[in-house]
This record gives structure tokens, C-alpha cells and sequence, in this order.
């Protein structure tokens, strides 16, 4: 019987890790079904979903954890996603960056009952000025009893003290 398994997995980047990590995922009799993969810095994290027969999990887990320097959490993913209710609404932020963006915007959000299901950010240089801007983009699951308006002047609101630009748009 095919499990789902979740796992994180980080280390010092290297050419070869995805790859690596690929080849024990197959070479278990599994099959990769989606991931977030990335390089911060110097080091290399990601999480991913996979199925794979059930009896194979103990030897996969023991082949990953012999992978150099790769830090390795495997569970298996037993949760039942009930469906979900409200919509879906993209965010972006940009602005000059400064400490406290990402606790205030996250604390509006779960103020409001919204749920982050993907967020990214990143610091850059400004192309003119070369002055640090904070950039993030979010992609947000609002509950039934938000109303997008409200959470939009809420946020706009909190993004002049934060002196960002916010931006919104339906995925798709």
C-alpha cells in the first residue's frame, strides 16, 4: 500500500543534493509528488511530499539520512485537508525593508482568521537607489466570514505605518 510521507529536508548547498535526494525517493519505489526547494544563503531547504510503499518508509529514511550533511524529518502525511471554504487572494509587499514587516502583516492576517498557505520574501537592492527593499508575495486562504474588502483596508491601513506598497489580485 502507497503512504504519503512529508518531509524537510536542509543542508550546505551543494550541486547534486536535489538529485540525490531524487534517487533515494525512486530507488525506494516512490514517486515525488510536489516540493518547495530552495537556497537561502549558504544552505539548501526544502519540503516535500512523496508517496512510496509502506514497507520501503524505514529503509528510505535510513538512505536519507546517510546523505552528507542533510538534516532529514520524515512524517508520514495522515491529514485530511477538509475542503476549503472562503477564497483565495494573492498578496505582494514591496517596500523599504526594516525589522517588523512580516510579524505586523502576519499578525493582521491571523487576526482576520486568513490562512498563509505560501509565502516568500526576499531583501534586494533598489535598482536606482540601491537602497535594501523588502519584497514578499503570499498566497492567502481567506475563511467564509472575511470580507475581502474589509481585510484589503485593514491591510492598506497597516501597510502606510509599515511604509509598504501592498498589492492584491485573484489567483488564476
Amino acid at each position: 500500500m502507497q503512504i504519503p510521507l512529508v518531509m524537510t529536508i536542509i543542508g550546505p548547498d551543494r550541486t547534486g543534493l536535489v538529485e540525490s535526494v531524487a534517487r533515494c525517493v525512486a530507488g525506494h519505489g516512490g514517486n515525488w509528488l510536489e516540493s518547495r526547494l530552495c537556497r537561502l544563503g549558504g544552505e539548501f531547504a526544502g519540503i516535500l511530499r512523496v508517496e512510496i510503499p509502506g514497507e520501503n518508509k524505514p529503509a528510505l529514511v535510513s538512505a536519507l539520512q546517510k546523505i552528507s550533511g542533510l538534516a532529514v524529518t520524515v512524517r508520514a502525511d495522515e491529514t485530511k485537508i477538509p475542503a476549503a471554504g472562503g477564497s483565495q487572494i494573492e498578496l505582494e509587499i514591496l517596500g523599504h525593508d526594516r525589522p517588523g514587516i512580516v510579524r505586523e502583516i502576519s499578525a493582521a492576517l491571523a487576526r482576520a482568521g486568513v490562512n498563509v498557505e505560501e509565502f516568500s520574501s526576499e531583501v534586494a537592492s533598489a535598482p536606482m537607489s540601491g537602497e535594501t527593499l523588502f519584497k514578499a508575495a503570499a498566497r492567502l486562504q481567506l475563511p467564509e466570514r472575511c470580507h475581502v474588502a474589509t481585510l484589503k483596508k485593514d491591510l492598506e491601513k497597516l501597510a502606510a505605518d509599515l511604509m509598504v506598497d501592498l498589492s492584491f489580485k485573484d489567483p488564476g
